[in-house]
C-alpha cells in the first residue's frame, strides 16, 4: 500500500526519488523519506506528512549521491511519525532499507536482535530488516563481492509475511539490492541508469522496458549492470519486458483530477479492452488462454474472487456466465474466501480479478485454489503483475494506468472483459442460440459510443450533486444487475465523499431497510431491466411516500411526476446495462466530493493497491 522508489545511475538521484514519490502519492501514505549514499555514508532525510515536506529540509539541496532509495509509508506498525517513517538504518548505520508489506514475525525477530545487543528507534516491523542484515553480515567471515548479497538473502529467509525491499550498504556504495515476496516491485532500464518502483506508471517517463521480479528473486543493481540471483545464490538471466503504456496516460491532460480524466477515458478503455477479441459472425478470440470444450464440460462450478470494486465487477460477471453458459457461479470476497474452507477441486474454475494484480488477499486465495487442484484464471490490468504469474490463465483489460484511488475505468473494463469471456465460453459449449450471441457482440461493440452518451449527463448530475452534498446518509436501490450497480455506486460515494451510504436490493426494502427512510433523505435508484420496471417503480414510490428525494438512472420510458430527478442513459441488453448505468453514479460521487472540497484522487485512509492483508 506504500510506495517504493529507487535509482542507480550516473545522475544525481534526489530529483528522481522525489518525482517518483510524488507519482506514487495516489497509493496512500502518511510519511515520506529518502536515503542516499554520500561520501561512503548513508544520508537519511524523512518526515511525517506529504512528500512536499521533504523539500523543506535544508540538506536535501546539497545531496549529490547517484544511488538512492525512497519511500512513502502507510502506517501499519507504529503511529505516523518521523521516527517511524522509512528509510530505516541498522545500529551501525551501514545499511539502509525501505520496505513495503508486513513482517508477521517481527516481534520474534525484534526479541532475537535485542538479545544480541541491537537497539530499536521505531515501533515499525521494518526496522528489524536492516538490523537482521547487519547481524548476518557481521557473522560472515568471508570478505568477497557477494558478502552484502549473502547477508540480504539470509535475512529475508527469516522473514515471514510480505515484502518488497530496497537495501543500501556503505561498503558497497555503488550497489543497491532489491527483492520481493508477495509485494509489487518493478525495475526499469532507462538511458541514465536503473529505476525501481512499486508501480509501472511511476517510471513510464523514463522507460518502457521493465524487469518483473519473482518471489525471492534478488537483483544487484549498479549504474552499469544488473544481476539476478535466487535464494541459493545462483545467478541467472532474466528477460526484459516492454510495457506499451503511454506516459501521458498517467498525467491529467487538462482535467482537474485523475478521477474525472479516468471517468471520461472509459470509451477508449472499453475499445482497447474489446480490441480484436470480438468481431461479428466470427468466433470470439481468446487464443491466449485456449480453454478446451472438454475442460469446460468438466467444470461444475465457477468461483469469482475479488475485493471491493473488482468484486462488484464479478457480480455482473456471474450474471453473464450463468445466463450464457448454464454453469453455477459463486462470487466471493477474497479476504473471506480462504477462511471458510471453500469447496474447490479439479472440477472448479476459479476466476480472480485485480486491477493492479498485486491485491494480497486475492493472490492468497488464488494460491489456495491451485493447491486444491482447481484451474485459475486472472483478470488484471497490469502485465507481469504477481497474480498473472501465479494463475494458470490470464486475460488483460487494457484500461491503461489508473491513478485515482477510486476505480472507474478499470471497473467497466473488467465488466466488459468478463462479458466477452462469457460469450467465449458459450460459443465453446454451444449452449446458446447464435442470434443471441451475435446480438450481444454487436451491443458490446457499440458500448463506447453509448458510454459517451452516459458521460453527457455530467452537467445535470453535477447540479443534483450540489443539492445533496451536505447529506449524512444516502441509499441506493436496484433489482437484478441494477442491484450490483447500486453496490458499486454506494462504494464510490463512501470512498471519496465520506458520506455514509448503503445499497439494498429493492425487493428487500420491506424486510427492514425501509425503517431508515425518513423525510428529506436521498434514495438513488437504478432501473434498466424492462421486465422489472413495474416492481422497481413500486419500490421507488414506497420511499417517496415516506418523504425521500429520488435520483433515478434509467433507460426505460418512465413518466412519473413524483420522481425528483431522472437521468437517462441509452438502452442496451440488461446484462450490459451496468457498464452504462454506473457512469452517472461515478460522476455523482465525484461532483459531491468536489463540492465538499475533498481530495478526490487521494481519499483519506485508502490506498490504490492493497498489497497487505
Amino acid at each position: 500500500m506504500c510506495g517504493i522508489v529507487g535509482y542507480v545511475g550516473n545522475k544525481i538521484a534526489t530529483p528522481f526519488l522525489l518525482k517518483g514519490l510524488s507519482s506514487l502519492e495516489y497509493r496512500g501514505y502518511d510519511s515520506a523519506g529518502i536515503a542516499l549514499i554520500e561520501n561512503n555514508k548513508i544520508c537519511v532525510l524523512k518526515d511525517k506528512g506529504r512528500v512536499k515536506n521533504l523539500n523543506d529540509i535544508p540538506e536535501i539541496n546539497s545531496l549529490a549521491g547517484t544511488v538512492g532509495i525512497a519511500h512513502t509509508r502507510w502506517a501499519t506498525h507504529g503511529k505516523p511519525s518521523k521516527e517511524n517513517a522509512h528509510p530505516h538504518m541498522d545500529n551501525s548505520e551501514m545499511f539502509a532499507v525501505v520496505h513495503n508489506g508486513i513482517i508477521e514475525n517481527y516481534s520474534e525477530l525484534r526479541n532475537f536482535l535485542t538479545d544480541n545487543g541491537f537497539k530499536f528507534l521505531s515501533q515499525t516491523d521494518t526496522e528489524v530488516i536492516p538490523n537482521l542484515i547487519s547481524y548476518y553480515f557481521s557473522k560472515d567471515s568471508a570478505n568477497d563481492d557477494l558478502k552484502f548479497l549473502r547477508a540480504v538473502i539470509n535475512a529475508t529467509k527469516d522473514l515471514k509475511g510480505s515484502f518488497a525491499i530496497e537495501v543500501l550498504c556503505t561498503l558497497s556504495p555503488d550497489d543497491m539490492i532489491v527483492v520481493r515476496k508477495d509485494s509489487p516491485l518493478v525495475i526499469g532500464k532507462g538511458l541514465d541508469g536503473f529505476h525501481v518502483a512499486s508501480d509501472i506508471p511511476a517510471l513510464l517517463e523514463y522507460t518502457k522496458d521493465f524487469y518483473l521480479l519473482d518471489d525471492y528473486e534478488y537483483a544487484v543493481i549498479n549504474s552499469n549492470s544488473i544481476k539476478f540471483y535466487n535464494k541459493e545464490l545462483q545467478e541467472h538471466k532474466k528477460d526484459i519486458k516492454n510495457i506499451e503504456w503511454d506516459a501521458a496516460a498517467a498525467e491529467k491532460n487538462g482535467y482537474e483530477d485523475y478521477m474525472l480524466k479516468e471517468i471520461f477515458e472509459q470509451p477508449v478503455a472499453i475499445r482497447e479492452t474489446i480490441g480484436a477479441r470480438l468481431k461479428p459472425e466470427k468466433p470470439t478470440d481468446f487464443s491466449d488462454i485456449d480453454i478446451s470444450k472438454e475442460y469446460l464440460l468438466s467444470v461444475n462450478k465457477i468461483f469469482i474472487v475479488a475485493c471491493g470494486t473488482a468484486m462488484h465487477a464479478g457480480l455482473t460477471g456471474k450474471k453473464f456466465i450463468e445466463n450464457l453458459c448454464n454453469i453455477p457461479v459463486e462470487v466471493d470476497i477474497a479476504s473471506e474466501f480462504r477462511y471458510r474452507n471453500p469447496i474447490v477441486d479439479e472440477k472448479t474454475l476459479c476466476i480472480f480479478i485485480s486491477q493492479s494484480g498485486e491485491t494480497a488477499d486475492t493472490i492468497a486465495a488464488l494460491k489456495l485454489c491451485r493447491s486444491k487442484g482447481a484451474k485459475t484464471l486472472a483478470v488484471s490490468n497490469v502485465i507481469g503483475s504477481s497474480i498473472t504469474r501465479e494463475a494458470d490463465y490470464t486475460i488483460y483489460t487494457h484500461a491503461g494506468p489508473e491513478i485515482a484511488v477510486a476505480s472507474t475505468k478499470a471497473y467497466t473494463s473488467q465488466v466488459v472483459l468478463l462479458a466477452i469471456l462469457a460469450i467465449y465460453f458459450a460459443e465453446i459449449l454451444e449452449r446458446q442460440n447464435e442470434e443471441l450471441i451475435e446480438n450481444l457482440k454487436k451491443e458490446i461493440l457499440d458500448l463506447p459510443k453509448k458510454i459517451e452518451t452516459s458521460l453527457n449527463t455530467a452537467n445535470e448530475v453535477k447540479d443534483f450533486a450540489k443539492q445533496i452534498s451536505n447529506e449524512k446518509d444516502v441509499f441506493f436501490i436496484g433489482r437484478g444487475t441494477d442491484y450490483n450497480v447500486a453496490l458499486e455506486g454506494s462504494l464510490k460515494l463512501k470512498e471519496i465523499s465520506y458520506i455514509h451510504s448503503e445499497a439494498y436490493a429493492s425487493g428487500e426494502l420491506k424486510h427492514g431497510p425501509i425503517a431508515l427512510i425518513e423525510n428529506g433523505i436521498t434514495v438513488i435508484s437504478i432501473l434498466t431491466d424492462e421486465d422489472l420496471v413495474e416492481k422497481s417503480i413500486s419500490n421507488i414510490v414506497e420511499v417517496i411516500s415516506r418523504g425521500a428525494k429520488t435520483f433515478v438512472v434509467t433507460n426505460q420510458d418512465i413518466k412519473n411526476a413524483d420522481l425528483n430527478k431522472i437521468v437517462r442513459i441509452e438502452k442496451v441488453h440488461p446484462l450490459l446495462s451496468p457498464i452504462l448505468s454506473v457512469i452517472p453514479l461515478q460522476l455523482l460521487a465525484y461532483y459531491i466530493s468536489k463540492d465538499k472540497g475533498l481530495d478526490v484522487d487521494k481519499p483519506r485512509n485508502l490506498a490504490k493497491s492493497v498489497t497487505v492483508e
